[in-house]
């Protein structure tokens, strides 16, 4: 019934009909807007409780979870929050799309340290450009990943992507699902 509630919640308030430019520079029928879900406080709970059974599901060892901001965010802390009811805990960091010029220069702000197993997660998947780049950062700085998990995969191969590179992945609803096509 949770997942049911999610593709119910997404339909309502992610997906929109149009022209669309893609964030690859694809036109699109259609655009989801995964925030206007994985921010909304009932998203945020289905969010949170389908992907943590799903990590735990896949089995894939997970100290943290993060991606690269913003679209990750929510669904990282989703997570976490989730976990924290049902231990072990489950942290959560944020990608930076570029380093900062200040302070400690670090791409990866909050619960990330070196040699820590990770999932990188992401809110919606097209061509896995995004998860990609925060599964790299999080190698060059030392953290293992263990898979990708993705709310939604646009099924547009983005996630044959991430599989041609070495990683795991694993998405909570398939846009067809959203579509309402077979």
């Amino acid at each position: 019934m949770t997942h049911a509630r999610l593709v119910a919640l997404l339909r309502a308030r992610s997906v929109q009909q149009g022209d669309f430019v893609l964030s690859s520079g694809r036109h699109s029928a259609f655009y989801i807007d995964c925030r206007r879900t994985t921010m909304h406080a009932e998203g945020l709970s289905l969010v949170g409780e389908l992907g943590l059974a799903a990590i735990r599901r896949l089995g894939w060892r997970s100290d943290a979870v993060g991606g690269l901001t913003l679209g990750a965010d929510p669904v990282a802390y989703a997570i976490a929050a989730a976990s924290a009811e049902r231990p072990p805990a489950v942290h959560g960091f944020t990608v930076r799309k570029a380093a900062k010029g200040h302070g400690t220069t670090r791409r990866i702000e909050g619960c990330f340290e070196p040699g820590m197993a990770v999932v990188v997660v992401e809110d919606v998947i097209t061509t896995g450009a995004s998860a990609l780049e925060a599964a790299r950062v999080v190698v060059a700085d030392g953290g293992v990943v263990s898979g990708v998990l993705a709310v939604v995969d646009r099924e547009e191969g983005g996630l044959d992507a991430i599989v041609r590179e070495g990683f795991s992945v694993h998405a909570l609803v398939g846009v067809r699902a959203l579509l309402g096509t077979p």
